[in-house]
């Protein structure tokens, strides 16, 4: 079954389709849908039937139907909001639209309809703080955080129990985990089979790894470990982070030294080593890994390309095998395969 791609292009006000070869890692362009408002985050029901999009001039959330056969995308439904969006996730069941909302201080809850369409009125909006980046629920679907970046934020990590009947979030005990220096915590990932959550620091140019405890849905960090090379003293930010379907190689972009950090998984401990750095777009804000590991997509949000990599098996480091054009302002990536 062959993958398909959306990448968000946030100045053209378009959503890039690609089909995506499996064993080439090739991309082949297939349309561009109008998505008018600056389309940014993405996000895709558990079903992969329906993908959503935040739009972040108007502002909204809308909602599309993917169609299985060619990855077309056809309007469902929208939710119209106070200020705009700067992450969406589902919840693990699908139930759920969670988002967060930089310049909004705040985090809101969007029942997700029969049709897999987001709904007019959100279930919950919590009033957190300035620099609300991120919001997902965890793998139990149990437990739900969100960091906000230093500067203009509180750099912290806000705790919270989620209730996965009706979408409602209520503060864990204690409600929140700060980092001992103002990193700034922007986006994180899960460890596909342990206990651990990686957090990208936008300030800090670090990644930082926190263990989970399963039962009380709290955050302890055991490691922080840079994103630069050693000598480099230039201006940088850091934006996402994932982590392989294995759980072995975890990566994030330097946006400065527009540079993919790249490192090794201990599959001991989870500790992070470097194991160095692969030159990319200008600007790497946004990037995705397919779901079999083996290659990266990087989106330069100033350069307009995305530059597609092979990921060594061996070694987790990045190859460079193409660049595309996709447009100005590219936002967000994201692989998936379609039944």
């Amino acid at each position: 079954m062959p993958y398909y791609m959306f990448v968000t292009v946030s100045e053209e006000d378009k959503i890039v389709v690609f089909q995506m070869d499996q064993d080439s890692g090739k991309l082949a362009h297939l349309r561009d849908v109008a998505v008018s408002g600056r389309p940014a985050p993405l996000a895709i029901n558990p079903d992969r039937g329906v993908l959503h999009v935040g739009r972040r001039g108007i502002p909204e959330i809308s909602s599309y139907a993917i169609d299985q056969r060619n990855g077309d995308l056809s309007f469902r439904s929208t939710a119209k909001l106070e200020t705009d969006p700067c992450y969406l996730a589902t919840d693990r069941k699908g139930r759920f639209l969670l988002s967060s909302y930089y310049e909004g201080a705040r985090v809101a809850i969007f029942p997700i309809g029969a049709d897999g369409g987001v709904q007019k009125s959100p279930a919950q909006v919590v009033h957190t703080a300035t620099g609300a980046h991120c919001i997902q629920s965890d793998p139990t679907n149990r437990f739900v955080f969100v960091p906000h970046i230093s500067g203009r934020g509180p750099n912290l990590i806000r705790q919270f129990r989620f209730n996965e009947n009706t979408g409602q979030l209520t503060p864990n005990s204690p409600p929140q985990v700060a980092p001992e220096s103002r990193v700034g915590p922007r986006h994180y990932c899960f460890h596909p089979n342990r206990d651990i959550l990686y957090f990208s620091n936008e300030q800090g140019c670090s990644v930082t790894a926190y263990n989970l405890d399963p039962a009380q849905g709290t955050l302890t960090p055991f490691q922080t470990i840079s994103t630069l090379p050693v000598g480099y003293a230039g201006p940088n930010s850091c934006a996402q982070i994932q982590i392989d379907p294995t759980g072995r190689f975890l990566y994030a972009p330097n946006r400065g030294h527009n540079t993919m950090a790249c490192y090794r998984v201990s599959q001991r401990d989870g500790r992070l080593e470097s194991i160095g750095h692969a030159e990319t777009e200008a600007i790497p804000r946004a990037f995705s890994i397919d779901p079999q590991g083996k290659f990266l997509y990087s989106a330069g949000l100033e350069s307009g390309k995305l530059a597609a990599f092979h990921i060594s098996q061996g070694s987790g480091q990045l190859e460079r095998m193409d660049t595309y054009n996709v447009g100005k302002a590219p936002m967000w990536v994201l692989i998936t395969q379609l039944a």
